[in-house]
Formats: C-alpha cells, sequence, structure tokens
C-alpha cells in the first residue's frame, strides 16, 4: 500500500528518506502490542497467545521460513471485523507506538524534509498503524502490509506479499521509479537484518540500534551506525 499524508505532497522532491516503523521510528513492536491488546479484547485466544510466542521464537532461532512465519503469525485476525482491527491499531498506535517514538527519529525525519526530501515510511506493519504514524509526523507517505478482507471480515491472509524483507528492497525500488528518483540517492533506516534487501539497494543505508547479524554486516561494509534511546 502506498498513501500519502504531508501537506506539501505535490511539491517536487530531492530525494527519498524511507524509515522503518517498528524499532526504527519506535521503540516497539506493532504486532506484538496488537496481539496483546486483541487478546485483553477477547479477540485473541489464549492458545493464538501461545502459538504467537512459540513462532516468535522459531522466527529468533530461525528453524523455519521468516516469510512462511510472518504469513503465520497473522492468521489469529481470521474473522475479526475490519473496522474492530482497524480501531485496535488505532488505540495501540497512541498507547503504545506513539510514546515511544525516537526523539532522534523525528530529528532525523525533520532534518530530510528541511532538505526537501520526500519522507516515507516502509514497514510491515499493518496500515492503520501507518497511517496514524505518518499524520503524526507530517511523513509523506507509507508503503505497508494490508490483511485480506472479504465482506467486512478479515481472513487471516495477507493481501499480496507482506512488506516484510526481499520485498520491502521490491517496493522500494518500485517506489523510486515511480518517483523518477535512483535508489542510489534515497536513504532507508532499518535496525534488523530482515531489512538488509532495502538497505542494500540504497545509497546511504543507516542502521539504528541494529541487531548482532545486522551490526556486523553494517561495520564490514561501512554502512552508518546510530544508538538510539527511547
Amino acid at each position: 500500500m502506498e498513501t500519502t499524508f504531508s501537506k506539501d505532497r505535490n511539491a517536487p522532491k530531492n530525494y527519498i528518506a524511507f524509515f522503518d516503523l517498528d524499532q526504527t521510528i519506535a521503540n516497539s513492536i506493532s504486532g506484538k502490542a496488537l496481539a496483546r491488546g486483541a487478546f485483553r479484547k477477547g479477540l485473541l485466544t489464549h492458545w493464538d497467545l501461545v502459538n504467537a510466542i512459540i513462532l516468535s521464537l522459531v522466527f529468533r532461532l530461525k528453524l523455519k521460513d521468516p516469510l512462511k512465519i510472518i504469513d503465520d503469525l497473522i492468521g489469529w485476525v481470521k474473522g475479526i471485523p475490519e473496522e474492530t482491527m482497524s480501531e485496535l491499531c488505532t488505540e495501540v498506535f497512541h498507547e503504545v507506538l506513539l510514546p515511544s517514538v525516537y526523539k532522534e527519529a523525528i530529528a532525523e525525519i525533520e532534518f530530510h524534509k528541511a532538505n526537501n526530501a520526500k519522507t516515507v515510511i516502509l514497514s510491515s506493519s499493518l496500515t492503520t498503524v501507518c497511517q496514524e504514524m505518518a499524520k503524526h509526523l507530517n511523513i509523506d507517505d507509507i508503503i505497508c502490509s494490508e490483511l485480506e478482507v472479504k465482506n467486512g471480515y478479515l481472513t487471516g491472509r495477507p493481501l499480496g506479499h507482506l512488506c516484510f524483507g526481499k520485498e520491502k528492497a521490491i517496493r522500494l525500488k518500485s517506489y523510486c521509479e515511480k518517483n523518477n528518483i535512483s535508489p542510489s540517492d534515497t536513504w532507508f533506516y532499518g535496525d534488523s537484518i530482515s531489512d538488509f534487501p532495502a538497505l542494500d539497494v540504497v545509497g546511504n543505508p543507516v542502521c539504528v540500534n541494529p541487531d548482532k547479524k545486522l551490526k556486523k554486516t553494517a561495520q564490514k561494509r561501512g554502512w552508518k551506525i546510530l544508538s538510539w534511546k527511547a
């Protein structure tokens, strides 16, 4: 999904600055926050919560294809009304994500906007979460994950591919092409080794509080590493 929010969206830009959301703009993981919120509201069963914890462990230990795990992790939304999920996303944004936004992230976004850059959230997070963050920070566009909806209810499946791993790089390059800007003239801020494909295609990769694998890769490649505090 791509959506425009900023007031100056029609003005020509010099370059593009892409930002991951979870643990890059904010020191939180939206998926976990949504699952916890859903459990409190009775939208997520105890078994679904246990299964999500197991899948998260499998993900960290790399015991299964990460993309398959991510797909499985969203299965719990099956049968939830689209409107209910949108309300949950908005609630989680205001209660969890917004309070954890890094001050340094705000400063970086403002720096790029002052230099006439188009700012874009490039994240595996869900649409409503990214929309709320973009509106709050006056970010130009969002590129994110969408969930399939039928007759007003979520099916438990993604709409197309989730914006994760290699898919982030694909969408980044496609967005640059649409905007007639070379990826070599863009920035991307990410925190995880799963962001490597997108970081690898931009001219200015920036690693924010990177995990061990990404930090090691960044040091080898001479990529910029930033330490932001919550």
